[in-house]
């Protein structure tokens, strides 16, 4: 239905997208849009190539021996393309891209439990105290701007708790 051969989500064609679509839509009651089950299964069908090529593409073996290793419940063409596509210049081109930027990656995109509507809300209360803590600071020079800090993320966030960073 959604074979591996195409080198990109985007690359697939409409057709095989909307036979998915129909399958799930028949199988599941969601009240989601159309746009937003095939984003889904874009993911979906990236994590398996994914998961296909690391557990049978293995750099160590020959062309013909990669070729030969087909995962159970695949087709034959599809996993040749697959191999192919892998194994050529450009797959590895953008293979040495994608790790590459995995690496430069400092942060995940996470807020944590926390979602990030009270983040900003939670850093915007920080800003008003800091900015009211900082007027009586200048007024009383026995104040140290640091423990203002303290203060200030303590009477925002709460006390910390062991669990937590």
């Amino acid at each position: 239905m959604l074979p591996i051969n195409h080198e990109l989500w985007h690359q697939m064609p409409d057709s095989n997208k909307n036979q998915a679509l129909d399958n799930i839509k028949e199988r599941f009651a969601l009240e989601v849009s159309d746009t937003y089950i095939k984003k889904v299964l874009g993911k979906k069908w990236r994590d398996h190539k994914s998961t296909l090529k690391k557990e049978y593409f293995k750099k160590d073996m020959s062309l013909e021996e990669k070729l030969r290793n087909v995962p159970l419940r695949m087709l034959r063409y599809q996993w040749e393309d697959a191999v192919r596509f892998w194994n050529s210049k450009k797959g590895e081109d953008r293979e040495r891209v994608g790790t590459s930027s995995r690496q430069k990656q400092k942060f995940a995109h996470t807020a944590g439990l926390k979602s990030f509507a009270c983040v900003a809300e939670a850093e915007e209360k920080v800003k008003d105290k800091k900015a009211e803590y900082e007027a009586i600071a200048l007024s009383d020079s026995s104040i140290n701007l640091e423990d203002i800090d303290n203060r200030i993320i303590t009477e925002v966030l709460g006390p910390e708790r062991s669990s937590q960073v």
